[in-house]
């Protein structure tokens, strides 16, 4: 069983920058919204936890398409 270090070594740096784009989608979007996401996810607003979770998911989607 051969290890092929060439596609471990992609599928690392695309993971890599798929975080990266996340997070600096994220925070553009921090920029854009005039609502504290912080401030709401401190004081355990279950709905600022789900707008935060369906953000990430839906740019996840778009990030893995664009990559592939």
């Amino acid at each position: 069983m051969l290890i092929n270090w060439g596609e471990i070594l992609n599928t690392i740096i695309y993971a890599g920058v798929g975080v990266i784009l996340m997070l600096v989608s994220m925070y553009l979007f921090d920029l854009i919204m005039p609502y504290d996401f912080n401030k709401e996810l401190k004081e355990k607003n279950v709905g600022a936890g789900f707008i935060i979770a369906g953000i990430f998911i839906a740019i996840a989607i778009i990030i893995r398409t664009v990559i592939i």
